[in-house]
């Protein structure tokens, strides 16, 4: 169970018995700084196929750049529901370590509970790791922590832009293709010229002031709202990228609400609506955040890691429902 398995997008995996995977865990209910959350369990025994690789992640606490993590996969279908977090509805894609994981068929022999390392963990620990202490000035208040919240422990490691070896274990991975990943270079050189020709050069000087590509240039003071009253299965339409950008701040927000890079190559296609999001925990402070408008999640419309370096993690977008159309 300590060794990796170098497993590979498409391969048949069986995730492994609660016994097993608790004693992989240390203290705390965490493998290298990663924690298995109560939510993982429904997974035990069920044989699913690896989707990508977790080879690096994007930071999304402090934004600070891509890490590296280690002998961790995502896999097709498995997304936290947050029922041991409050309820948070962010869907976050969830990262299994390969020693909670065996192949199917396994080439090792059967499990044997008799010879297994005592668990240093249990049940109890998984969940009291679900929450933070609370902080004194907000008595009362709960703090929750998750996988997402606990992700630059899992991955220390930073990865510079400059270094083409990640690029490269993109394709041979099958994370990407070469010639996305290629795309995603250009871009991504790009964009740093853009940001250091906004810090030293002059306006006149600056292509599209010095703003980063896919250009999103809002311009409102004041950004307007609209009630759809979308419900999960409905049929939606994303508005265009000229459309969109009209309800923009100079932000490129919505009410708050970033309108991403990423979001634009959705603009134009037809997608379900997933679900209504109303609550997601907060990744830096670990506390429960509520939106004050309309927030819609749509199937399979995830962050392509595109404009991110090919980031793997598929995060699911949040629209604006002045974003999009119903489609009759």
């Amino acid at each position: 169970m300590g060794q990796p398995l170098h497993l590979r997008i498409g391969e048949m995996v069986e995730v492994r018995s609660e016994a097993e995977i608790l004693a992989t865990l240390d203290e705390d209910g965490e493998l290298d700084g990663l924690p298995f959350m109560p939510e993982m369990l429904a997974w035990c025994g069920l044989r699913l196929r690896v989707a990508k690789l977790a080879l690096k992640l994007c930071d999304t606490i402090e934004w600070t750049g891509m890490y590296r993590i280690r002998d961790t996969v995502h896999l097709e279908m498995s997304r936290c529901d947050g029922q041991a977090h409050g309820g948070c509805q962010a869907g976050c894609n969830i990262y299994w370590k390969e020693a909670w994981l065996k192949r199917v068929p396994a080439g090792e022999s059967a499990f044997n509970p008799e010879s297994s390392p005592t668990p240093r963990c249990s049940l109890v620990t998984l969940t009291a790791a679900t929450r933070r202490p609370q902080d004194p000035a907000a008595p009362g208040e709960e703090r929750y922590a998750c996988q997402a919240t606990e992700l630059l422990r899992a991955a220390p490691e930073r990865i510079p832009s400059w270094d083409g070896r990640q690029y490269l274990q993109d394709v041979r991975s099958g994370n990407a293709g070469a010639f996305a990943t290629t795309r995603t270079v250009c871009i991504g050189l790009f964009n740093e010229y853009q940001d250091l020709t906004r810090r030293l050069l002059p306006r006149p000087l600056q292509i599209r002031d010095g703003r980063r590509y896919p250009f999103i240039e809002g311009t409102l003071h004041k950004t307007p709202t609209e009630t759809l009253g979308l419900q999960p299965g409905e049929l939606v339409r994303v508005k265009s990228k000229e459309e969109i950008v009209k309800t923009l701040d100079a932000d490129n927000a919505n009410r708050g609400m970033k309108f991403d890079g990423e979001m634009v190559l959705y603009c134009g296609r037809e997608a379900r609506v997933l679900r209504r999001v109303e609550q997601i925990i907060d990744e830096k402070t670990g506390r429960m955040q509520r939106f004050k408008n309309p927030c819609i999640v749509l199937e399979d419309v995830t962050c392509t890691g595109a404009y991110h370096r090919q980031c793997p993690r598929g995060i699911y977008p949040y629209w604006r429902e002045i974003w999009l159309e119903r489609v009759e």
